[in-house]
């Protein structure tokens, strides 16, 4: 019996806090964690190594094994080792709650980061991933004098983000050689939990993680300690397996008393942000979400109160191809209501730089998916870690039946907190969405007292709203959830001085919240990220490769529903459907913004190759079918608007127009001219006049299309971040090698560093338009090149186009944010206007943008746009960009933003000529340019009703014709997902629109049988 005495007089008179705290520590780390398992046998252990990429678990499990032990090597980088292991468990550990131990070689701060494992059944079943805070497999209560066998499929990931930070690393690029081993195996045991130590350990943990926020002066603070110190007290260090009792029972009144009525409430919800590439290639992606739903459905079995949030249809679509299993416990969790898929997304992509058609077939398939797959209609957008979020999202997320938004990344600003936690999100139509951004500032939570205190003192809505969300399980490289997070959870669940912790789903947490604030702040326009800007820029054969095949599905979707109907042709539903998941599954927010390894954007480029070639094929046997005989050039336009007297949407022989003049002058300027624009440019072959005739007026307020070359070197994050300093070094590229007239168009060719530019000024015919194509050989490190275009407008705002619509932004930096703003991204183009008078530069795979205001010695603002052309960080690929780029530009003179609108359609969408012998009618046609149609395609459930989809482009009010060219018996408004939003109506071949500023609309026609 042992026997505690109580202090002696006057010994805590003294502040003692300090040595108490670290007593604690001490016990915790040596004694308590170590004890959780006293007592154990070592496992049978034998390996194979898989030889290249990882095989499914029927072939490991008929590999030839060979014997192991603790301290094999194992894991040249992005390898494979199984791991067998058996053990038989002994008679008297009947009962008793036995686990299977195992060490990989972790690191245990980098979960999701390093190596891994799946452990399977003999017979293949999974089980459950490990990882390094995951450590133990069930195996079981009653399976005494039974030899049990393991296999753990181990990925040897390598640590891409070390502890030296962003340094450049050949491990990102699949090897082609095998590396040395990077792990060893340090464990693998069969153990008995001591569960009373375990419970202690974690009510211990949570009561030091609370006192530890509590103010130094707090009654509950100085409580709780003295409650720590009886429990030391009463646990003897050699024997704690039978003082443990005894001393969880020194801290049940502290852990019994109530939080406050006023407490913050917390709705923690169970996640994993898997990112589906990044520092791993897709294929790893797999596996990690095959681990980390091992694991999750696991806990679920034993906690039916845990609730998993799953946000990417893609990665559930990859657990029901590769493990059925696991997707056989999936639905049965999703029936319980503990699994829940949110996001409504395909993947959680970039919202930046997708194009508005994809951004909403990212809604479509991903929300369809849920629907097919488990019945449930997504009511949640769950876009934690996306880089900033466009301002088109608010009524994409209403049209595709959601109705709430959470957000995670807002919290990284450097320069602005964010005001709101809870608001109102308006997006650039007018259209809100009740929107929650987590106060604990981290979407890979682990429920730790810093966490939920943070979220609670960060909170921005105290005195209007009483609750928040807490995303909580191992993210990013997966993993999910714990079992000790669960308990963090039940213990804070109501306990005075901590916030009330709930284990809720979502739609509880975003149900409650809108009832509990009734007056939310409203937040309009963009949720612009204060960081990470150079992702506009990164990797540029992957951003080109998605705007190409956007454009292209736009084609073989109008051109395949074209000849369907005209001709009978059957529409390819499947193709389409598998390239379009292609493309959406690569606008992931860390491969498309350039911020993955290398392997990822290699395999990018590679699967845009493949989706150009897959769908030139389909144009093409679209326009064979549409054009007939072959009897002259038939010219297909795919744009929204006509152009050289071929209809928007339809086919016809094409206008000529006489072309430009070129003349070479003495003084080695050249001018080009089309009797509406007179270009010049000058012996460095710079554009140094661009006259627009009509208007009698100079579009040029300094040299253009100046090329100019950044030191670019971030103090983190380097494929990512683009810091303000880099405008502090610019070397302008004006030395020439060679410049030199070649049919109607300036050839220029130039060197720098490592780099060759060669580029063809020309003067479009019949057009303001001054196109600029460009081709690089780059070999540049930590360099940004940047094209500029000082133009003679005063502008105090740019417009720059966003999905369905633009956006617009200050020239100016009178506000901490406006100055923020000092990179931008656009799509098709950039405008920027004066009243009257304006200018726009269009582009054919550039997002990236800066916009800056001068001042003229004599008075008057001129405005300078540049486009970031590329880049070249070393972290995480250190080639990034290296190798030859065509990049297409163009500068639109005296245009509106009708004008700039037309002109971005046009570069990336160019007319295909072929020899035919019938026009082709447009199946929809629209009597007002404004009114842009954006997609025409059958419906996605195959009845043959065409969808089309269009949108007001300018920002105001839009009436407009709506003309069909076919036999329909009605038309009907839908949602994104071509699902009725009213009654349909009655048509002719004519009826009339009318559209508010930027509104989507989407129509389908319903045919007449036979046509």
């Amino acid at each position: 019996m042992i026997t505690i005495t109580p202090s002696a007089s006057g010994e805590h008179m003294h502040d003692d806090r300090r040595i108490v705290e670290q007593r604690l520590d001490r016990v915790l780390a040596e004694r308590l964690r170590p004890a959780y398992y006293a007592e154990t046998l070592p496992c049978d252990i034998a390996v194979w190594h898989a030889p290249g990429e990882p095989v499914p678990v029927a072939e490991a499990l008929r590999a030839d094994y060979s014997p192991a032990g603790i301290g094999e090597a194992w894991g040249p980088a992005w390898g494979t080792s199984w791991f067998r292991l058996a053990a038989t468990i002994p008679p008297h550990w009947d009962g008793r709650t036995v686990e299977v131990v195992v060490d990989l070689g972790f690191d245990a701060d980098r979960p999701g980061f390093q190596c891994e494992g799946l452990a399977h059944s003999a017979d293949g079943t999974p089980i459950k991933g490990i990882n390094p805070r995951n450590t133990h497999l069930p195996a079981g209560r009653n399976s005494a004098g039974r030899q049990r066998t393991w296999y753990v499929e181990a990925a040897a990931n390598p640590i891409i983000l070390g502890d030296n930070g962003f340094q450049p690393t050949d491990l990102g690029t699949k090897p082609t050689t095998a590396t040395p081993p990077l792990y060893r195996l340090r464990r693998a045991e069969l153990a008995v939990l001591d569960e009373p130590v375990w419970q202690l350990v974690q009510d211990a943990e949570v009561l030091d993680q609370l006192m530890r926020q509590l103010p130094a002066d707090s009654p509950r603070r100085h409580e709780i300690l003295r409650a720590l110190e009886r429990m030391l007290d009463r646990l003897d260090l050699h024997d704690i397996t039978g003082t443990a009792p005894a001393a969880r029972d020194e801290l049940a009144d502290v852990l019994a008393g109530p939080a406050h009525p006023s407490s913050h409430v917390i709705s923690a919800v169970g996640h994993a942000h898997i990112d589906s590439a990044w520092l791993w290639p897709l294929r790893e992606t797999v596996r990690k979400v095959a681990r980390t739903v091992a694991n999750v459905t696991a806990l679920m079995a034993e906690h039916p109160d845990f609730h998993f949030a799953m946000s990417q249809a893609q990665q559930l679509a990859w657990i029901k191809e590769h493990h059925h299993q696991l997707y056989g416990r999936v639905r049965t969790f999703v029936h319980t209501g503990q699994f829940v898929p949110v996001g409504g997304m395909w993947v959680e992509a970039d919202t930046n730089m997708p194009g508005g058609e994809a951004m909403a077939r990212q809604f479509v398939h991903g929300k369809r998916f849920y629907l097919e797959e488990f019945g449930i209609e997504t009511r949640e957008v769950w876009l934690p870690d996306s880089f900033g979020y466009s301002a088109a999202l608010p009524q994409l997320v209403a049209q595709s039946g959601s109705r709430w938004f959470l957000t995670q990344k807002i919290s990284w600003n450097q320069t602005n907190k964010f005001p709101h936690h809870t608001f109102w999100w308006e997006g650039i139509d007018g259209t809100r969405v009740f929107t929650h951004f987590p106060p604990a500032d981290t979407y890979n939570s682990e429920i730790t007292g810093a966490e939920l205190a943070h979220a609670t003192d960060n909170f921005a809505e105290h005195g209007y709203a009483t609750r928040s969300l807490l995303p909580f399980g191992h993210g990013d490289g997966g993993g999910g959830p714990t079992r000790e997070m669960l308990a963090r959870a039940y213990r804070t669940a109501d306990l005075e001085g901590s916030p009330r912790v709930r284990l809720e789903t979502p739609e509880e947490f975003f149900t409650a919240a809108e009832a509990d604030h009734a007056g939310p702040a409203v937040w309009s326009g963009e949720l612009y990220l204060e960081m990470h800007r150079g992702t506009y820029t990164s990797q540029a054969k992957t951003k080109q490769g998605n705007r190409r095949s956007e454009h292209l599905l736009r084609e073989a979707e109008l051109w395949c529903a074209t000849a369907a109907i005209a001709t009978g042709r059957d529409y390819p539903h499947d193709a389409l459907d598998q390239l379009w998941k292609q493309v959406l599954l690569h606008q992931f927010h860390d491969i498309l913004p350039g911020s993955s390894i290398s392997w990822v954007h290699r395999e990018a480029e590679a699967a845009y190759a493949r989706i150009a070639t897959e769908l030139e094929a389909i144009i093409t046997g679209a326009l064979r079918a549409l054009a007939g005989d072959p009897a002259g050039p038939l010219t297909f336009n795919a744009a929204p608007h006509a152009r050289n007297g071929v209809p928007a949407l339809g086919a016809a022989t094409a206008n000529t127009a006489a072309a430009a003049t070129a003349t070479r002058h003495p003084d080695g300027t050249t001018t080009l001219d089309n009797g509406l624009l007179r270009v010049t440019i000058d012996h460095r072959g710079l554009l140094t006049s661009v006259y627009d005739h009509a208007a009698e007026r100079e579009a040029l307020a300094g040299p253009a299309n100046l090329l100019q070359l950044h030191a670019d070197h971030p103090n983190a994050w380097d494929a990512w971040d683009l810091d303000a300093f880099y405008r502090h070094h610019t070397r302008d590229l004006t030395e020439l090698d060679e410049l030199d007239l070649d049919n109607g168009t300036v050839r220029i060719r130039r060197r720098f560093g490592k780099s060759t530019v060669e580029q063809r000024i020309g003067l479009a015919a019949d057009a303001r338009r001054v196109d600029i194509d460009t081709d690089i050989d780059w070999h540049e490190t930590e360099k940004l090149l940047k094209a500029a275009f000082p133009l003679d407008v005063h502008a105090d705002r740019s417009a720059a186009e966003t999905q369905f619509g633009h956006v617009m932004r200050p020239t100016h930096s009178n506000t901490s944010w406006d100055a923020a703003k000092f990179e931008i991204c656009a799509h098709r183009f950039l405008h920027v206007t004066e009243p009257g008078y304006g200018h726009a530069l269009v582009n054919d795979a550039t997002y990236g943008h800066d916009v800056t205001r001068d001042t003229r010695p004599g008075g008057g603002a001129t405005t300078t746009v540049r486009l970031s052309l590329l880049r070249a960080p070393r972290f995480p690929d250190p080639d990034t960009d290296h190798g030859h780029h065509h990049l297409r530009y163009a500068l639109v003179v005296g245009a509106d933003i009708g004008d700039a609108s037309r002109e971005g359609y046009r570069i990336n969408l160019p007319e295909r000529t072929i020899n035919g012998s019938r026009p082709v009618a447009p199946l929809v046609a629209v009597d007002n340019d404004a009114v842009v149609v954006e997609a025409v395609k059958l419906a996605d459930d195959r009845s043959g009703d065409l969808v089309v989809r269009l949108y007001e482009s300018r920002g105001g009010r839009a009436r407009a014709r709506l003309t069909i060219s076919f036999p329909a018996t009605s038309v009907t408004r839908t949602d994104l997902l071509e699902r009725p939003l009213a009654e349909p109506d009655a048509t002719t071949d004519a009826f009339d629109l009318r559209l508010r500023p930027f509104e989507i609309r989407t129509l389908r026609f319903a045919r007449l049988a036979g046509t």
